[in-house]
């Protein structure tokens, strides 16, 4: 992926739960359409600028193939009319096959439990399992993730990073943000690592969901689930969690916190980097992911401009984790 691109780490990746977006908010099974491109001659940035024009119609899934790309897309957000134009108008610029197929509904869960998500070891420090995962390394600090619609299990590099990095930092009593929680895996440990109070901010329901059932799973009810993106920060609203109760009636815009961890694509972050920085406390330290190592100059630029600076980053595989102070 190329920096001017609005997609998120899981796009070109099956991985960290790939198939959530199998099932609709009233829980049941949907069909989905897998789109197979093929381009002549294919280069790398001519599918990234075609997987950002189909994300933008709503497909949520990419992987790459030797001479193009796959994309998937719920049947019920499919518009074949917005499709065909498209089509048209980009094969007026590419050389561009396809084709088109269904993949009819199933447990997705189950096929990715059975297949995906195995046993994490972070730093011999912590270890992150499934309740059903039976062999394991033990380690002195242990979560315990369901699989379920939500993004996160640690098995991503962008997380991993992220839990390495926090792995380094004083969490004991600290306010801490995890924006963009997914699972909850991050807020979970920021808790087992002593903060006194987490705040886990999705604008998916089944994240609200996953982390209210993980917190319960992993005994840190410290940690608060909230519905909502990074609007809620400045819009001075009040706080709720999943279940629409008010966090101790305080309006968001007039929370602060000493730790801020954002696992999310780059677009989302420098957009909301003003917002990060009006609720970070002076001296507090916000913890980034979810991009890539050409995308830090943007990130890094972004954060200045709202009094951050770099302290340090770590890299995987391309993948970026930036550890930034007020």
């Amino acid at each position: 992926m190329r920096n001017l691109l609005p997609l998120e780490p899981v796009l070109k990746f099956v991985i960290d739960n790939p198939q959530k977006r199998l099932w609709n908010h009233n829980n049941k099974l949907m069909n989905t359409f897998k789109f197979t491109f093929s381009l002549s001659p294919f280069e790398s940035w001519m599918g990234d600028l075609l997987m950002a024009d189909l994300a933008d119609q709503g497909f949520d899934t990419f992987q790459e193939t030797e001479h193009g790309f796959e994309a998937y897309i719920p049947e019920q957000h499919f518009n074949a009319g917005i499709f065909s134009e498209w089509v048209r108008e980009k094969s007026e610029e590419y050389r561009l096959e396809w084709q088109q197929e269904t993949i009819p509904a199933q447990n997705w869960n189950e096929v990715w439990e059975k297949n995906y998500f195995q046993p994490l070891v972070i730093k011999d420090q912590v270890l992150v399992r499934a309740p059903f995962h039976t062999e394991y390394t033990p380690c002195p600090i242990e979560i315990v993730i369901e699989p379920n619609m939500a993004f996160g299990t640690g098995n991503h590099e962008t997380t991993s990073l992220m839990m390495e990095t926090m792995l380094e930092l004083d969490f004991k009593g600290k306010r801490v943000l995890d924006m963009g929680c997914g699972t909850g895996i991050l807020a979970i440990l920021a808790a087992k690592l002593g903060a006194e109070a987490v705040t886990a901010i999705d604008n998916d329901p089944w994240s609200v969901e996953a982390v209210t059932e993980n917190r319960l799973i992993n005994h840190t009810p410290n940690v608060t689930p909230i519905l909502g993106d990074g609007g809620i920060l400045c819009d001075g609203s009040s706080l709720s969690d999943g279940d629409s109760h008010p966090v101790n009636g305080v309006p968001a815009a007039s929370l602060s916190y000493d730790i801020i961890l954002v696992n999310i694509q780059r677009n989302v972050i420098l957009a909301d980097m003003e917002k990060y920085a009006s609720v970070l406390k002076p001296g507090g330290q916000i913890l980034f992911s979810g991009f890539y190592m050409e995308d830090l100059t943007a990130i890094v630029d972004k954060a200045a401009g709202s009094a951050i600076s770099l302290s340090s980053c770590i890299t995987r595989n391309n993948w970026v984790a930036v550890l930034m102070g007020k």
